[in-house]
């Protein structure tokens, strides 16, 4: 199924107003869902006693959630085949938002977490059908440069989620998150419905080819692309998910050294994310996105590196994470707008696999490098290399697309 794109600039023009509007809008209503586990974490040891529960219970709150998303995440990647991206966009917000202030009014742990085993589907679309949108927005150095904008708006949610969260729980109790992201994405919705302007009826599918999640992943150039994006920042999420304990268990160091360490990293992706667009320009997509690449497995020696070899100080993650975080930056909106581009037109199953490849890479390592956290760093980073060796072997086996819009290789 191919998909007509309108593109509103040129590569040397600059995006329109209501481009930029409708991206402001597109960002906020996914950011919003994104939130929804960050936001809600400081409330969570406090549930078993507001809600006369076990912990267990409890965590469900999180895990539904994530279920959700990853059910979610298929379903909008095959309803947009369907629907219009605008129309699916809008009304996964709605849902969001109703079901966030239905949560608000329940006493029972069991019906908060069916909830939030939808709350978490409804977010999902936001997730699946934003980098379409955006890139129908765009030319392809703006849609560059809009994903990675993006991006970096993303990365800030879990380190600032949760301070919001906990000022949130603390001066007005657990629904607070749910009513705030409730309201605020139900008032996104009011102003779209008052404004149908803000977002134009874009990316509208025609064609008569069949799609199907098969099709995508039969595509070479789309693995190309989508996998070592999946494995880098997989990868990278393994890290950052087992890091904390290794510090204060092995390393005999505190959070801080950990917030550090993640605040130098999230800086580092920001700059290259905002700058690959302009080396792009300059370099084209394929020196870029190699770079990239080349640049993250270079992160990962040196963390493996210093596990082996280095003092075993948490204050030294620092200096190194920062590496993997550059190469990250530097490649993601390049490698991503690339993939969805080698499916011509498929833009949201390609987005819906790229993100559940991401979350299962990166739940299935967290769990499969816990037993040997009490080895320290040398554990986690050797899990590192060997999740992110395989991403630069891809992009060479592979032969990439061509600048044209055509893939080199047969399906």
């Amino acid at each position: 199924m191919h998909e007509q794109l309108q593109h509103p600039t040129t590569p040397d023009e600059s995006p329109k107003p209501r481009a930029v509007a409708a991206f402001l809008t597109i960002v906020a209503g996914t950011v919003l869902g994104l939130s929804g586990i960050d936001l809600v974490l400081p409330a969570v040891p406090h549930l078993p006693a507001i809600f006369a529960t076990n912990v267990e219970n409890a965590q469900l709150v999180l895990a539904s959630y994530v279920a959700g998303m990853s059910v979610g995440l298929l379903m909008f990647g095959t309803l947009s085949a369907h629907f219009g991206r605008r129309r699916l966009f809008i009304a996964s917000l709605a849902v969001f938002g109703a079901l966030s202030l239905m949560a608000t009014q329940t006493s029972n742990i069991h019906v908060l977490n069916v909830i939030r085993f939808f709350q978490g589907a409804a977010a999902s679309g936001g997730a699946v059908l934003a980098p379409g949108l955006i890139r129908a927005l765009f030319s392809e150095i703006g849609a560059i440069r809009a994903v990675s904008a993006m991006g970096s708006i993303e990365s800030l949610v879990p380190g600032l989620a949760p301070i919001a969260g906990a000022w949130l729980f603390k001066e007005y109790g657990w629904e607070a998150s749910f009513s705030i992201t409730g309201t605020l994405v139900l008032a996104i919705c009011l102003i779209v419905f008052l404004v149908p302007s803000l977002l134009p009826h874009i990316g509208q599918k025609k064609g008569d080819t069949a799609s199907s999640y098969m099709r995508v992943m039969r595509n070479k150039t789309f693995l190309r692309y989508a996998v070592s994006h999946a494995l880098i920042l997989g990868g990278l999420l393994v890290f950052v998910f087992s890091v904390p304990t290794i510090v204060i268990k092995t390393m005999d160091g505190v959070i801080e050294d950990f917030i550090l360490m993640q605040f130098v990293g999230v800086c580092l992706f920001i700059i290259s994310a905002n700058a690959n667009g302009s080396l792009v320009k300059r370099f084209g997509n394929e020196a870029v996105i190699s770079a990239g690449t080349n640049i993250s497995l270079l992160g990962t020696l040196v963390l493996f590196g210093y596990a082996l070899f280095g003092a075993n100080d948490p204050h030294h993650l620092a200096y190194m994470f920062w590496i993997l975080n550059l190469g990250h930056g530097i490649r993601s909106g390049p490698g991503f707008v690339r993939a969805l581009a080698a499916t011509h037109g498929d833009d949201d199953r390609a987005s819906a696999l790229i993100i559940l490849w991401t979350m299962l890479l990166a739940a299935a390592g967290t769990a499969i490098v816990a037993p040997f956290i009490e080895m320290g760093l040398a554990a986690v980073t050797l899990a590192l290399v060997l999740i992110v060796l395989p991403a630069p072997i891809l992009m060479r086996t592979i032969a990439p697309m061509e600048d044209s819009g055509q893939d080199t290789n047969p399906r």
